[in-house]
């Protein structure tokens, strides 16, 4: 593929995985309110429901996202990625016109199944990235997600006045742009002669995890991923309704607050992620972000109820806990060919898709728990982001116990 080829591709993955992004994060501001008018309930009482219709989702990507990865190993990376592309903007679509929450889980399920294009796009970047590139280009990958996480909010808060099902509408129509996009400069990176057959044993969740074993000790790294994305789902699934109902936060608050969270992680991620990994070293980036995630998720745990505004504080530093993930892909993804990179990044993102189908249930639960048990207790509004510290310092712990005979040129 010529370095100009390269280029666009790596654009039209950039833009892919915002898109997939923008879909996660354009409900995340009005969904609350979306839920409990379906449901008939309070925003409190609706948070048992918000797990269900988040969960939905993960549940398809942790089913999907193994023989996504296996198929694109096998047919190649563009067939995969623009029927996924296709496929989302078209459900984005259904998402719109659903009549009641039973089809918003459902909708939800389906993007689940393109959304696993997450999967394919990674390869995608490992098709085409040196060595010395990887790290950074992986970055990318967190950048172009934190970029959603910009848009996606910003949006939702925006278009919140229109109806919440707005929203879907535009990234609908974000999504088919894309795909039309993709057709012309997309071209395929993974050759003929390298692909490889197709089995079904590897192409399950059950399989992939077993193929976990081929990493020996380097298997452990997949843990830590499932622990980091359980840690951050705390902040994905809690983060609107612990400013919605301790600080009294709109649904416009809290979209331009997760903006500057989409913002402060893309530049992190984008400028950042790989110049950190290359002088610190993958071992090094991975326990420095992991650490920072610890001492920030115990921080929003205790801020006062009447200093909402330190929530934007803790956004930068939180913002540097996005180097965990390119450094522990690079460690892996150096070892392993060209013609598995799909089913490499197919477990990986069965395991983040583990850490969401369970995240916003476990969450969801402690806060609607805390809250109901304990109502007057200011703690109990932080609880999901206390649980999920004691996570991110065993995932500091995993690292560093798995990596302490790691050699940097590996």
């Amino acid at each position: 593929m010529s370095l100009l080829n390269s280029k666009s591709a790596l654009i039209f993955i950039l833009i892919t995985i915002c898109l997939d992004s923008i879909g996660l994060g354009i409900i995340i501001p009005s969904f609350p309110t979306l839920v409990s008018e379906t449901a008939h309930v309070s925003i409190t009482e609706s948070s048992k429901y918000y797990g269900v219709v988040m969960g939905s989702y993960a549940l398809m990507q942790f089913l999907f996202s193994p023989l996504v990865g296996n198929l694109s190993d096998r047919f190649g990376r563009r067939p995969i990625l623009l029927t996924s592309v296709l496929g989302m903007g078209l459900d984005y679509l259904v998402m719109y016109f659903a009549p009641d929450l039973f089809w918003l889980v459902v909708g939800r399920a389906i993007s689940g199944i393109f959304g696993a294009s997450y999967t394919t796009a990674a390869a995608y970047i490992a098709d085409i990235s040196s060595p010395e590139k990887r790290a950074q280009n992986f970055g990318m990958i967190g950048a172009a997600f934190g970029i959603g996480f910009v848009v996606g909010p910003a949006i939702g808060g925006l278009l919140v006045d229109f109806g919440p099902r707005v929203p879907f509408l535009a990234a609908a129509i974000f999504s088919l742009i894309n795909f039309f996009y993709g057709l012309v400069v997309l071209k395929e990176s993974l050759p003929v002669d390298q692909r490889r057959k197709f089995e079904w044993i590897r192409a399950n969740p059950l399989g992939a995890l077993l193929q976990m074993n081929r990493f020996k000790k380097l298997k452990y790294l997949f843990v830590v991923s499932f622990l980091v994305i359980l840690t951050n789902m705390s902040v994905h699934s809690s983060w609107n309704y612990y400013t919605m109902t301790k600080f009294d936060w709109t649904a416009k608050n809290v979209g331009m607050s997760l903006a500057v969270v989409g913002i402060c992680f893309g530049i992190v991620q984008g400028a950042l992620s790989g110049k950190l990994v290359n002088k610190l070293g993958e071992k090094g980036a991975a326990m420095l972000g992991l650490g920072i995630l610890f001492f920030t998720l115990v921080s929003i745990s205790f801020i006062p109820g009447d200093m909402g505004w330190m929530m934007y504080l803790i956004v930068l530093p939180y913002a540097f806990s996005g180097i965990v993930d390119p450094a522990i892909r690079t460690i892996v993804s150096k070892g392993t060919a060209n013609n598995e990179q799909g089913e490499l990044q197919g477990v990986f993102t069965s395991m983040m898709s583990l850490g969401e189908i369970i995240g916003p249930q476990l969450f969801m639960w402690i806060f609607y728990t805390a809250r109901k048990s304990y109502p007057d207790a200011d703690w109990s509004y932080g609880s999901p982001f206390l649980v999920a510290s004691v996570l991110a310092l065993a995932a500091l712990l995993l690292v560093r116990w798995t990596l302490k005979d790691f050699k940097r040129e590996i």
